[in-house]
């Protein structure tokens, strides 16, 4: 088992920070000693986040829309500067659009890949400068299982995360040489606020979904931040380039018509 202040004095930026697997993760590495900084769109709900974060360690939070890229860019600079250090960033914050392709709109298309994968390309640049600089850090994307299976109505999404994976592999081999790592997680269901929702209003299509799942539940925000702080500590010191599905067996799974 790790220290429990096994990234003491660290220094993590995470987009998508406000809730679900941003806000779960922001509270594991700051329990686990990491100075963080949190960004979303949403200033409301930032200011939840940071009640609900409360007494987990340093944490402050940046209103932010990953899709500036100027914006973000200087953030991850300014962040660096006045810490000395950046040694790890999440690209947690997603956009999704649903719609046939024949009913998709190029804004909605061109707004999936501005979140999902420029935005990636953008906060990786500006991280991977900086850590090959110090000779150290680590960058965990968060992908989807629409990143490696299909599904009808996600095509905007499930492309640009497919983006995001290759992407991934590609800084990993850049980044190796000097030991700044890049990986991806890969999560399938998971209880975020959005799931919930889609359950609520979905009931039995919900339901059949969670049973399609070979542990036969959604993921918890916190098993995904597990993940995910894994990728990003020393024990993970010889991981690169990696898209570690965490789904409960969903990505791997065959399936046979009952």
């Amino acid at each position: 088992m790790p220290s429990l202040k096994d990234m003491q004095g660290r220094v993590a930026v995470i987009t998508g920070g406000s809730d679900g697997i941003g806000l779960a993760t922001a509270r594991l590495l700051a329990e686990r000693g990491a100075k963080v900084a949190i960004c979303a769109r949403n200033p409301e709900r930032l200011a939840r986040a940071m009640d609900a974060l409360q007494g987990s360690g340093e944490i402050e939070a940046h209103p932010l829309d990953v899709a500036d890229s100027a914006a973000f860019t200087t953030l991850i600079e300014a962040i660096a500067q006045r810490h000395g250090r950046l040694d790890m960033l999440v690209n947690n914050a997603y956009s999704n659009s649903y719609g046939a392709v024949t009913s998709l709109t190029l804004e909605q298309w061109r707004r999936d890949f501005a979140v999902n994968a420029e935005a990636v390309f953008v906060g990786t640049k500006a991280a991977m400068a900086i850590m090959l600089a110090q000779g150290r850090g680590s960058i965990v994307n968060i992908a989807s299982t629409n990143a490696i299976r299909a599904a009808t109505s996600m095509s905007s999404y499930s492309a640009s995360k497919a983006a995001l994976v290759q992407f991934t592999a590609c800084a990993a081999m850049e980044g190796a040489p000097a030991g700044v790592r890049v990986n991806a997680v890969v999560p399938g269901m998971v209880m975020t606020a959005a799931v919930e929702d889609y359950m609520q209003h979905f009931g039995d299509q919900a339901l059949r979904t969670v049973q399609s799942i070979p542990m036969q539940r959604a993921a918890q925000p916190r098993e995904l931040a597990e993940a995910i702080a894994f990728l990003l500590s020393d024990a993970a010191s010889f991981i690169t380039g990696v898209a570690l599905p965490v789904d409960g067996g969903k990505s791997v799974q065959l399936y046979l018509p009952t």
